[in-house]
């Protein structure tokens, strides 16, 4: 009888190990701090895997940029020092310019992830990082340009930026540099209130929302329309790590991403109505070009863009060989 009882007792602490072993863990780290509106939908992200995959799989957080700094990141993940990053592509687009499709792109991830868009830019990322491209998050909202003093155009109606101090950063340099003609001073997004608070920067590019996260209303006074760009916020997993999970954990945790990729739309576009009215009560003052001043902004946010990642592509193994292909797939022209 104590043999069968010790038996017995071995057995079941056993299955018990078995089942406590078999929920799986997936570190992760995001690219900005948690008072962001766009970190706070990530963590909602992550919050839905955890609930949909109690006792098989599981995300832990570790932390944002004071964990690993923004821009290491893509390589940390890359290097497997940590399994999960929820990051801009503009962060890693030396190493991947196919991200400017994103970028460039006119529509979200409802569209692209229907029209097979996501499902290249997977490969892409799995064939030059060795990363599984999880997501496109946070879709379906576009950039201004924000200042601190009322604007002024050209007698075509044109913007004019000589003498404006634009804050720069790589998703819009090649717009801001290159068509618009402004010297930029690059800042990352965390050092951005301070430079307008010392009067460092007086202008610049920023998502339709997050200002006021970010406390920049607090100088910033005027948005420029239209807006343009879209952002690139996704996220991204170690090719290995990913592999390493089990079937069901990855299936949850795919199913989850593809429904917060719909999700995040609805939600961010709710919170941009919200933005904008409570920046106009504030005294947000709203500027815009219009006619083929307006036709000529949009056209060369978009192919400034498209130059920069043929460009690079070209220097790259493969070559542009996607290029026309990732065009068609992020680029709608009925949507404008």
């Amino acid at each position: 009888m104590k043999m069968q009882l010790a038996v017995g007792l071995v057995a079941g602490s056993m299955t018990v190990g078995a089942v406590a072993q078999a929920q799986e863990t997936i570190t992760a780290v995001h690219a900005f701090p948690e008072t962001l509106i766009y970190t706070r939908s990530f963590l909602s992200f992550v919050d839905k895997v955890n609930e949909a995959g109690e006792g098989v799989v599981q995300i832990e957080v570790r932390g944002g940029p004071e964990a690993i700094g923004m821009f290491q990141q893509p390589d940390a993940v890359r290097d497997g020092i940590v399994d999960m990053v929820y990051t801009p592509g503009s962060f890693y687009g030396g190493a991947l310019p196919e991200k400017d499709a994103l970028v460039a792109s006119n529509l979200t991830a409802i569209e692209t992830r229907q029209n097979g868009g996501i499902a290249l830019i997977d490969e892409i990322h799995q064939e030059k990082m060795g990363l599984k491209y999880l997501g496109w998050f946070d879709s379906g909202v576009c950039y201004n340009l924000w200042t601190r003093d009322e604007p002024t155009f050209d007698a075509d109606g044109n913007l004019e930026v000589d003498g404006l101090k634009l804050r720069g950063n790589a998703v819009y340099n090649a717009f801001f540099s290159n068509y618009l003609g402004a010297q930029v001073i690059d800042l990352p997004t965390g050092e951005v209130y301070a430079a307008l608070q010392r009067g460092v920067v007086d202008a610049t590019g920023w998502t339709q929302i997050g200002l006021i996260d970010l406390k920049w209303n607090e100088f910033l006074n005027y948005r420029i329309e239209p807006c343009f760009f879209s952002t690139d916020l996704g996220v991204i997993v170690n090719n290995d790590r990913w592999n390493e999970l089990s079937e069901e954990a990855r299936q949850i945790v795919q199913d989850v991403a593809i429904q917060h990729e719909i999700d995040s739309v609805n939600a961010l576009r709710a919170k941009r109505d919200e933005d904008f009215a409570a920046l106009e009560a504030q005294g947000m003052n709203v500027v815009s070009l219009e006619g083929d001043a307006k036709a000529a902004y949009l056209l060369a946010a978009r192919e400034k863009n498209w130059e920069r990642m043929e460009g690079l592509m070209a220097e790259q193994p493969g070559g542009t060989a996607n290029y026309d292909r990732l065009i068609e797939l992020f680029y709608d022209p009925a949507a404008d």
